[in-house]
């Protein structure tokens, strides 16, 4: 649950208080016509932003919770890890420079975000299509992939696409949207080892959420002419030589 792509400059001014972000639009990194206006002011005023945070990963605390009266297996712990690095990173964010405020790219954040929990609840049992063994090779490049972008992109996090620090180190070297990429493979390994006609839509569905969630972020981002030379630096959105 998470923009991914939530990018400026590197050598960019560290916007981390309200003070910090009365200063020139020039120290701010920001072009002139992408100066903010009074709401996206308040949306990057701090107690706003970690207010939101807090509120955006209220859904994953359950799940939690109730792993943690369970008898824990691997994938169980792998979870629970992978869910303790969103939440961290999520609650000490970055400040963002600019947020967007169409109403479709909130929505399509949304859904796309909670949609693994919403699939979770509803998917059915299903049957294994293929052996276990070609199921675990996709399970476990989701989860190395999955943690390598979480890693690399740090505290520039959040659900709808806004602006914080570039980040070209790490897995976005190599692709846009490792996350995404990450979910793509699990959403795959979910689908090959419990089929049935309504979870085959629901996997495929969620892929296409992410693949529309990637392109809105990107419109959005590319205007800032810094974000707009890492997109040609690094051309592959999620399968680095194919996509």
């Amino acid at each position: 649950m998470e923009n991914e792509s939530e990018l400026i400059n590197p050598a960019r001014l560290e916007l981390a208080s309200v003070p910090e972000l009365a200063v020139t639009r020039i120290a701010q990194g920001i072009e002139p016509s992408l100066e903010p206006g009074p709401i996206i002011r308040w949306l990057t005023t701090p107690w706003v932003d970690k207010a939101l945070a807090i509120l955006a990963v209220l859904p994953f605390v359950y799940p939690i919770a109730l792993h943690l009266k369970q008898h824990l297996r691997l994938g169980e712990l792998i979870y629970l890890a992978e869910v303790l690095l969103l939440i961290g990173t999520m609650v000490s964010r970055r400040i963002p420079v600019r947020v967007a405020l169409n109403p479709f790219y909130s929505v399509l954040a949304c859904v796309a975000s909670y949609w693994g929990l919403y699939l979770l609840s509803v998917k059915q049992t299903g049957r294994l299509v293929v052996p276990p063994l070609v199921i675990l090779p996709i399970y476990l490049c989701s989860v190395f992939i999955v943690f390598w972008g979480r890693i690399s992109l740090g505290r520039n996090i959040g659900m709808i696409p806004a602006q914080r620090e570039l980040v070209d180190r790490g897995a976005y070297r190599w692709m846009r949207h490792p996350i995404y990429t990450a979910y793509f493979f699990s959403m795959i390994a979910g689908a090959l080892d419990s089929y049935s006609p309504k979870n085959l839509f629901l996997y495929s569905f969620g892929i296409l959420l992410f693949v529309i969630r990637s392109l809105t972020e990107e419109e959005f981002l590319r205007k800032d002419s810094q974000y707009a030379a890492y997109m040609k630096r690094v051309p592959w959105r999620w399968f680095p030589g194919l996509f």
